[in-house]
């Protein structure tokens, strides 16, 4: 990963994974910029990560990042594929537990500074995310 940092990488299997929500200052700049939409009732900054990991690690305790890849770097930026899986096991916007094994992707792109991410751009795919637990029939 010529030049990266792995900020994405150790995101998902530090944070997401391992619930290790203090890295997030670490891997973040307080200033940082998101330009993802955000969850029902997600603050900005910081704190709104923290409330995204938390949101998902509630309702899937279990989450694993099946695959991280390709991770690209490219002078201050660096970007992924992610792949997530868990299982359904706690309320998720307004969705009751259902026990539903899932299995749901997106991309992440952030800008680096200073060993810190300063701007980030992403996608989830919600729509099948929400199809697996009910919210949305197939």
């Amino acid at each position: 990963m010529a030049g990266g940092s792995g900020i994405i990488e150790r995101f998902y299997r530090e944070v997401m994974e391992g619930g290790h929500l203090d890295l997030i200052d670490e891997l973040g700049s307080e200033n940082a910029i998101d330009h993802e939409d955000p969850l029902p009732g997600q603050p900005s900054g910081l704190d709104g990560v923290k409330f995204f990991v938390n949101t998902f690690r509630s309702a899937f305790p279990d989450i694993r990042a099946k695959a991280i890849e390709p991770v690209m770097t490219d002078g201050d930026m660096e970007a992924a594929r992610i792949v997530l899986t868990g299982t359904h096991q706690g309320e998720f916007l307004g969705i009751a537990p259902t026990g539903n094994t899932v299995e749901f992707s997106g991309i992440d792109m952030i800008r680096v500074q200073d060993g810190k991410a300063v701007e980030h751009w992403g996608a989830t795919d919600m729509f099948k995310l929400m199809q697996q637990i009910g919210a949305i029939q197939q």
